[in-house]
């Protein structure tokens, strides 16, 4: 039997517990509200507090007072957050055990100095609560916040399909020879053997390993993003240090490598190679000035290297095109400014027409106002002489360099691959921001003319044709982060040929590809006011009206937390910072970005099923802090023999500006992103009517956080949807390591299987001997965190 002394002792010791975290959520409430926050938390914390101040005497009404805050708690939640499983269920997850372990014996039969003789206080109160809780999380968990449920093939049926035609050329179904398939970039095979039936069915066919991994001397940065190309039997891959592989597409063997020795360091900010190009020369070519063309490479691989190269081999062996450039390597560091090695990086495939190959490149983010050009180039296909130049930056767009003149430092660049139409003879430019990206007061409009915008060029001559501006004098790095993908819609006036080029703000701008103009409406709006000072703000933004960008503002309800405390502290950060919606200006005191720098898309871009005018997208939502740094000691105006970071988050020094910039996620002190899930989503969108019909959360987070529990949540996604003629998508660049295969009708997720690394890359299709094969790449990504490998994995139906 316990004595009466030890018998006090848990409830005493459970009394000091509250007390202390009455103190602890008391105080930061108290800070809250000063911010002009909800008072819940300063309340919740004073009746915690009395709770334990009443454990500590004894005392039974204790059980009474808690069982106010956890009522009191519940209704707050359903009136903050509705019944959202997850953001309900950190606002109770520490009151609600509490209050479970006061309903324990060791403590209802240890308390009682205010009962009288005759009476006990009873515990029923504590006990409904406890009740209510379990009602309220049960019906949370049953909710389906945030989806979409729809069906997209009920919406199309009969509508278009066989009308409009899929494919820019008439490569074999079998084939998958562009970075996109074709240089449409719908990332669409038309194979149609694997099915939402027997998709389950998927094996591994086989598994290469390049055996190239980050050394000591990469950035952080270092990336396995690479979509492979198939042309015959044969498959073409880049590795992170642009080491190209042929392979057999059949069994995944060896054919031959190349290793361009990319002389790489620390400073680079990327070390990433997305993919290759190829091109077959048919008998009797020209080159661009009209001369026979060489006879050397019949069949070309185009090989981007980041330290400013681009290297042509025979597709057949691994040679070097000796007539291309000089003996097979063209420089692009030829006619720039600057020379720094790394601030320049070509890391994604080139486009190819008939006789020009269409190069463009990286230029380093946020390091200073004195950075390489982002010019753009046509060169003779089958020579790599210079055909024309496209300088969004300059007073003539069009000046090729000369003794007297280089290309434009810091102009606005495309770092990501274009599109093209061989049948208008355009090619698509997704462009950048001139450099430094958060702080504009330096930029003159001739910088500003092209920056963010979709352009369209002859690649003949590299005319400009059009330019369509996605957001006037960024500030934010919203820039154009993916290939533009060309399909032909029906509208109300006929079928229109029309590109849709995804953006970081979510948006997604839908144009008639011959003029510019949109087929989707995009409003200007106004937007918030007050730059920095010595920088400016445009009055208004164009806002297409389809989108994947929430309509309301971000509130303190919609910071999250993995419990109360950090939730707490991600309402103060919120609360702290300055935000009015969107296009917040970045600041000294700090910006919440939303979308953020990482964008709702990023450079996977989108899949189109142009039969059933379907597309699929994988957006995503994790907000940023911008804080500007104004110059100081610790924030010099000059490098003074420092070098760039090697990564696109942290401080950046943006020298030339008055001020630096620390650029993160917004994340709570234990690391997790400071919204409320879902982070990451699978959707649908049905041309026919442009609107969204489905869209459902994706990835769980087994591989992100410190227990391997594969939650559910919706997890950022680094990488692009493709899609069949079976009527099946795949993905495999969420946070955590699968591939999975969805239903393209609704959404729904068929199969998944579990990758050895992060998957950051676009997966593709092709088939050989009337047997479909799926691959990616799974080697992880360093600033995304996820496991670094070598792999290639080609999946097939089993027998």
């Amino acid at each position: 039997m316990q004595s009466p002394r030890r018998s006090r002792t848990i409830p005493s010791i459970t009394g000091i517990v509250f007390i202390l975290i009455g103190l602890a959520l008391g105080g930061g409430g108290a800070w809250l509200i000063a911010l002009g926050g909800s008072p819940f938390y300063a309340i919740a914390g004073l009746g915690i507090l009395l709770t334990g101040i009443l454990l500590l005497a004894g005392r039974r009404s204790a059980l009474w007072v808690y069982a106010i805050v956890v009522i009191g708690t519940l209704a707050w939640s359903i009136s903050d957050i509705g019944f959202d499983w997850w953001p309900l269920a950190a606002r109770v997850d520490i009151i609600f055990p509490l209050g479970l372990w006061l309903l324990t014996p060791w403590i209802t039969r240890n308390l009682g100095r205010d009962d009288s003789p005759t009476t006990r206080t009873p515990t029923w109160p504590l006990w409904i609560a406890a009740i209510l809780s379990v009602v309220v999380l049960a019906i949370g968990l049953g909710s389906n916040y945030h989806d979409i449920n729809g069906n997209i093939a009920a919406s199309v049926a009969g509508a278009v399909a066989g009308s409009l035609s899929p494919n820019d050329d008439a490569q074999p179904d079998e084939d998958w020879r562009d970075y996109g398939r074709t240089q449409f970039g719908q990332r669409y095979s038309p194979l149609a053997q694997i099915t939402p039936a027997n998709v389950k069915h998927l094996k591994v066919a086989w598994t290469f390993r390049t055996g190239d991994l980050p050394g000591k001397n990469d950035p952080v940065e270092t990336t396995f993003e690479v979509t492979p190309i198939k042309v015959h039997d044969t498959l073409y891959l880049c590795s992170q240090h642009q080491r190209l592989f042929a392979l057999d597409a059949k069994t995944g063997t060896l054919r031959w490598s190349y290793d361009p020795k990319v002389q790489d360091n620390p400073t680079f900010q990327h070390l990433t190679c997305r993919g290759v190009s190829y091109h077959e020369t048919v008998a009797g070519a020209l080159n661009a000035d009209g001369t026979p063309a060489p006879t050397d490479c019949p069949r070309t691989i185009f090989l981007p290297v980041n330290d400013g190269r681009m290297i042509a081999l025979n597709a057949d062996s691994g040679k070097l095109c000796d007539s291309f450039g000089d003996h097979g390597t063209l420089s692009l560091e030829e006619g720039m400014g600057e020379h720094t090695p790394g601030f320049y990086e070509p890391t994604s495939p080139p486009i190819v027409s008939d006789k020009i190959l269409v190069v463009a490149g990286a230029v380093i983010d946020n390091y200073s106002t004195r950075e390489p050009s982002g010019v753009i180039r046509g060169f003779d296909i089958h020579t790599g002489k210079l055909v024309w130049a496209w300088d969004s930056g300059a007073q003539d767009e069009n000046a090729l360099p000369s003794a007297t003149h280089t290309y434009t430092n810091n102009s606005p660049n495309s770092w990501m691959t274009a599109s093209y139409d061989p049948k208008l003879g355009l090619v698509y430019m997704p462009m950048g921001v001139q450099t430094p990206d958060i702080w504009a007061g330096n930029r003159t409009p001739l910088a500003e003319r092209y920056s963010s915008a979709l352009v369209a060029l002859d690649i003949n001559t590299g005319k400009r044709v059009w330019s369509y501006q996605t957001v006037h004098h960024d500030l934010w790095d919203m820039d154009l982060p993916s290939q533009p993908t060309l399909v032909d819609l029906p509208t109300a006036n006929g079928v229109v040929p029309a590109v849709m080029q995804p953006a970081k703000t979510g948006n997604l701008f839908v144009l008639d590809r011959r003029t510019g103009q949109p087929i989707v409406p995009a409003p200007e709006r106004p937007v918030p006011q007050g730059a920095a000072p010595g920088d400016r703000t445009s009055p208004t933004q164009p806002f297409s009206e389809l989108t994947f960008r929430p309509e309301a503002k971000l509130t303190g309800a919609d910071m999250w937390g993995a419990t109360i405390f950090d939730q707490l502290a991600c309402r103060i950060t919120f609360h702290r910072l300055r935000y009015e919606g969107t296009f917040t200006p970045p600041s000294l005191q700090g910006t919440l970005v939303f979308p953020g720098n990482l964008g709702m898309f990023e450079w996977g871009g989108i899949a189109v099923d142009p039969v059933r005018q379907i597309a699929i997208a994988n957006p995503m939502a994790v907000p940023f802090v911008s804080t500007l740094i104004p110059r100081g000691p610790n924030n010099p105006a000059a490098p003074n023999n420092a070098h760039p970071s090697g990564t696109e988050n942290g401080v950046q020094p943006m020298y030339g500006t008055p001020y630096g910039v620390d650029l993160h996620a917004l994340l709570s002190p234990i690391g997790i992103p400071c919204m409320r899930p879902p982070w990451g989503y699978m959707a649908g969108i049905d041309l026919k009517t442009k609107k969204i019909v489905w869209m459902h959360k994706n990835g769980t987070i087994r591989d992100s956080s410190p227990i391997p529990i594969p939650f559910k949540l919706g997890v950022p996604t680094l990488g692009g949807p493709m899609t069949t003629a079976g009527g099946v998508a795949f993905l495999t660049s969420t946070l955590d390591y699968y591939i999975r295969a969805y239903d393209v009708s609704t959404g729904e997720q068929l199969w998944q299987d579990r990758l050895p690394a992060g998957g950051q890359s676009t997966p593709m299709s092709y088939a050989v001997d009337g047997q479909q094969y799926v691959i990616t790449a799974a080697g992880g990504h360093g600033s995304f965190g996820t496991k670094l490998g070598d792999y290639v994995i080609a999946y097939k139906l089993s027998n």
